[in-house]
C-alpha cells in the first residue's frame, strides 16, 4: 500500500515504524537516548532510536524543535509522519534534516513494520 501526503522536510529513509495515536511533546516526552519518558503517552517506554515516528501532531513548547534537531544530529530519529504537522515539529525536522510528511492517515500505520518514507515524492510505502 502507498499513502500520499504533503512534503514538509525532504529526504528518503527506510526504517522500522513507531506509531503513537496521541499528540506528542518532544520536550519532556523523550530523553536524550530517544526513549519515550512521557508516562501519559501510549508508547511510554518505547525507543525512537533508528525509527520513523508517526503521530497525529506535536504539542508543547517551542524547545521541542531543538529536541528534534538534537535527536536527528545524534542519528536517533530517522523520519516523521504526521496527520497534521505544526510549526514546532516542522522546524525541528527541517533544521535536523529529518524527512517529514504530513496529511497521512496514521490509523493505517502499524508499529514494528518496516516502511519507506519518500519525502521527495510525499509517499509512505507500506
Amino acid at each position: 500500500m502507498i499513502l500520499k501526503g504533503r512534503v514538509i522536510s525532504k529526504g528518503y529513509v527506510e526504517a522500522e515504524l513507531l506509531v503513537s495515536k496521541k499528540p506528542f511533546s518532544f520536550l519532556g516526552g523523550v530523553d536524550k537516548e530517544g526513549n519515550v519518558i512521557d508516562k501519559e503517552s501510549d508508547i511510554y517506554g518505547e525507543s525512537l532510536k533508528g525509527k520513523i515516528f508517526a503521530f497525529p501532531y506535536g504539542k508543547g513548547s517551542t524547545v521541542g524543535s531543538y529536541v528534534i534537531y538534537d535527536l536527528a544530529k545524534r542519528g536517533i530519529l530517522k523520519g516523521i509522519i504526521n496527520k497534521e504537522c505544526e510549526p514546532i515539529v516542522a522546524t525541528g525536522a527541517i533544521l535536523g534534516g529529518i524527512p517529514l510528511i504530513d496529511r497521512i492517515d496514521i490509523d493505517k500505520l502499524e508499529s514494528g513494520k518496516r516502511i519507506v518514507l519518500d519525502a521527495y515524492k510525499g509517499l509512505v510505502k507500506l
